[in-house]
């Protein structure tokens, strides 16, 4: 798939790393880059001026239908992260958001990856991303 809309705007998110979201060995459970994506993609659609839950009120839901995580360098407990949200839209239905957590303190790269959404309707069904949304990426 090729992007045909990218948005070059990123939204930079920042949060501290909680020791339950630690292993035993103080670095970041791999599955928290996930719960943080979320946070991302969540916080970017806010700076927009339209939430999760006013989209969805809205009758639209954007499942996760792919996602990739390159785990790059460890993060710690109390870390503060920095977590860098890009979206493009790759199809009339799919939307994509590329993310970079980043370590504030030496600004290392500690993992990067990607999550794709479709759009569905009240009913399951694909449609087309709102024009809001693809506004925002034009």
């Amino acid at each position: 798939m090729s992007d045909s809309s990218a948005s070059a705007t990123i939204r930079r998110t920042r949060v501290r790393v909680r020791y339950a979201e630690t292993d035993r060995m103080g670095v970041v459970y791999y599955a928290n880059y996930l719960v943080w994506f979320e946070v991302g993609r969540t916080e970017w659609l806010r700076t927009t001026g339209w939430s999760y839950r006013e989209m969805e009120q809205d009758g639209i839901a954007l499942p996760v239908i792919d996602v990739r995580c390159e785990y790059l360098q460890p993060a710690r407990y109390d870390d503060e992260i920095e977590i860098r949200t890009r979206a493009s839209i790759l199809t009339p239905i799919r939307i994509r958001f590329d993310y970079d957590v980043v370590r504030i303190s030496d600004e290392v790269v500690a993992a990067t990856g990607h999550t794709v959404h479709a759009a569905l309707d009240p009913n399951g069904r694909p449609c087309r991303l709102p024009a809001r949304v693809r506004e925002m990426l034009a």
